[in-house]
């Protein structure tokens, strides 16, 4: 009874999305305020409704009704309470699901906390987001209904994947499709604004924070994803440039030129139309990601579905949406004219350089991505894009992207000085390039990745403080630091999101310029030695976890004779999808970790054993967390909160087209 339930307020959600897709656009047309007013019910309602469906399912997962073919699929009565609930999105139709759902909660955000919106531009941008969440409803009730029951009720379910059986996949896909779906309101003010035909500093003020809201969902959704495939997949790296990985770092780089190109728009009322074409962009890439997961042209094996029907539907939703918003984009250029002049040597021209890397770094990943697919499709080769291309092509973007944003942050608005910018940054500059050379100096022998990859991010990191202290006036130290607690959130969240980049990035180069890896034999009781650590395999043992067979290894890691500690990989075996998994044992630590994953017996008694001492791992995520971190600071900043600028007119004197 529940599951019809459920069914049916994903029905009546999906009528009420088209009430509040056209009513309210024409009310805006025709300025009638109570045509207007419809949007913001509407807009509760439809998260209300598709909240109580999603809930419905949950339970159907939690009670394992094996009646509704999704829970047998993807559930098993074995399994523990967590993963019974992240199955709900384990799947194509619960994950479809928790993206509507996520629409539906914005576009209610967007109506409950929009009143500093004018009439027509709120009415409007809560119809271009229901019409998108029309689309969607579509897709799931025409080809992937969750609530389909089953003729017979097995006995028990198929289980769901063992990769996906992991803390850091239950929260990963949530934070990941909160970033994706979070750029719609990005693409819901652009539209909106270019039928207005007004795109001014209030309009930068107003779409930031979506945006910004977005990014830092997306940053954590990347950053959970890359730790689960570092500890679970046991191949020991942290990022594969795998197809489906790409598809959510893409509008990732075009959320961050967003947010950047943004300001230009609420300072100086210029790169309008690019601000716009980012927005419109952003979200068309986080199609693209929902393209390449479920129609199957790609393979991956983060993939969800595998249905060529499925992605000829979503292919027609990218084709109406992005091709609607680019033609209302053409047709709406003269509404676009910047007013703001700048320099050549300005913050305008820095963030206008900010993009261009963000952008064509976002284009780099996307030909590596779609190139094999084009091959296949137009060459009859087939052909396969890894990281050797990805590492060649997309690190140059970064390493300039480094190097100019500090000095790009400290410039002043319209016109600038390169010189006067500059000099407080000297100090900052000195001391990276010193610590950079000391690292060059005790290295022998290695690559230059390492000390180019420190001394970047050393630069952005002292950059990010000096900028920072710059904004505390002048006087003695003390009070400068006393000033430091008055400055603005945004400031705050603007030193942090920048210190994150730079630690991620020396993360990154230092793991891979100073990795060290070994794949043996190993034979209980008798230490080998990698690194400056010695291990020794004492024992390796049969057991069982609450829903797999598991063969477990005692590692004991030592370091100049002490013991470090004990670790425990395993092979796993899950019997009801009879699916083998590696979980590797890892020694974490603040400069380095070290990674033990066990392999298959051998005939004369040893184990396949890889060891692997990553450096400077832990670095790459705690950077991603600090930029994420950054992000939240922001938001939370005043002038986020109160739209300074906002032009709200009475409902009855609309602003002229």
């Amino acid at each position: 009874m529940i599951t019809e339930l459920g069914h049916f307020a994903l029905i009546l959600a999906a009528f009420t999305a088209l009430v509040q897709a056209v009513v309210p656009l024409i009310g805006a047309y025709k300025r009638w305020p109570g045509w207007m007013a419809v949007a913001e019910p509407a807009a509760g309602i439809q998260f209300l409704l598709t909240a109580f469906s999603f809930a419905a399912l949950t339970y159907a997962f939690v009670v394992s009704d094996f009646s509704v073919r999704l829970v047998t699929m993807n559930s098993h009565t074995m399994k523990p309470m967590l993963y019974k609930i992240s199955g709900v999105w384990g799947n194509h139709e619960g994950s479809m699901l928790l993206w509507v759902l996520i629409l539906t909660l914005f576009g209610a955000c967007a109506a409950w906390f929009g009143g500093n919106l004018p009439p027509t531009l709120r009415a409007r941008v809560l119809s271009v987001q229901a019409a998108v969440a029309v689309a969607f409803f579509g897709f799931i009730l025409l080809t992937s209904n969750p609530f389909t029951r089953l003729g017979t009720a097995p006995f028990n379910g198929e289980g769901l994947n063992p990769l996906l059986q992991d803390p850091g996949l239950a929260f990963h896909p949530p934070f990941l499709y909160l970033g994706y779906v979070g750029l719609s309101m990005a693409f819901s003010f652009a539209v909106a604004a270019l039928i207005e035909g007004r795109i001014d500093a209030a309009w930068g003020r107003w779409v930031r924070p979506w945006t910004l809201a977005a990014w830092v969902f997306l940053t954590l959704g990347i950053a959970l994803g890359s730790w689960w495939a570092y500890y679970e997949l046991g191949w020991g790296g942290f990022w594969f440039w795998d197809p489906v990985e790409n598809a959510s770092f893409m509008p990732w780089l075009l959320a961050a030129a967003l947010v950047h190109s943004a300001i230009v728009v609420e300072k100086r009322e210029a790169l309008k139309s690019w601000t716009v074409l980012l927005a419109i962009l952003a979200f068309g890439f986080s199609l693209i990601g929902t393209f390449i997961v479920r129609s199957g042209v790609i393979t991956s094996v983060h993939a969800f579905a595998n249905d060529p029907e499925r992605g000829v539907f979503i292919l027609a939703i990218l084709a109406i949406f992005m091709g609607g918003a680019l033609m209302l984009f053409a047709a709406r250029a003269s509404a676009m004219e910047a007013k703001g002049i700048f320099g050549m040597v300005s913050r305008e021209s820095a963030l206008v350089l900010n993009n261009i890397l963000l952008a064509v770094a976002c284009f780099v990943v996307f030909i590596g991505t779609i190139w094999p697919l084009v091959s296949e499709i137009f060459f009859t080769r087939k052909l396969s894009v890894g990281a050797p291309f990805f590492n060649m092509a997309f690190t140059p973007f970064m390493v300039a992207l480094g190097v100019i944003l500090p000095v790009g942050a400290m410039l002043p608005w319209k016109r600038a000085k390169l010189v006067r910018t500059i000099k407080p940054l000297v100090p900052a500059f000195i001391l990276a390039l010193a610590l950079a050379g000391l690292v060059w100096a005790m290295q022998t022998e290695r690559s230059l990745l390492g000390p180019v990859g420190l001394f970047l991010g050393a630069w952005l990191v002292f950059g990010a403080i000096v900028d920072l202290m710059s904004r505390t006036g002048r006087g003695s130290w003390g009070k400068r630091l006393g000033r430091l607690g008055r400055l603005p959130r945004a400031d705050w969240g603007k030193t942090l999101a920048h210190a994150g980049f730079g630690i991620t990035m020396f993360g990154i180069a230092g793991l891979t310029a100073w990795e060290q890896e070994d794949i043996r034999v190993a034979y209980k009781g008798q230490p080998f030695t990698v690194g400056a650590y010695e291990l020794t395999l004492d024992d390796v043992r049969e057991t069982q976890g609450p829903n797999y067979l598991t063969t477990m290894a005692d590692v004991t890691l030592r370091k100049d004779g002490n013991v470090v500690t004990s670790l425990h990989p395993e092979k796993r075996v899950y019997p009801v999808a009879s699916m083998p998994t590696t979980e590797a044992a890892i020694d974490y630590r603040i400069m380095r970790d070290v990674y033990v994953v066990i392999g298959d017996p051998q005939a004369d008694g040893g184990f396949t054993m890889r060891v692997y001492i990553k450096p400077f791992t832990n670095w790459i995520w705690f950077g991603t967390l600090l930029m994420a971190i950054g992000g939240v600071f922001s938001l939370s900043d005043r002038r986020y909160r109160v739209a300074a600028g906002a032009r709200k007119a009475p409902v009855s004197g609309v602003p002229a087209e």
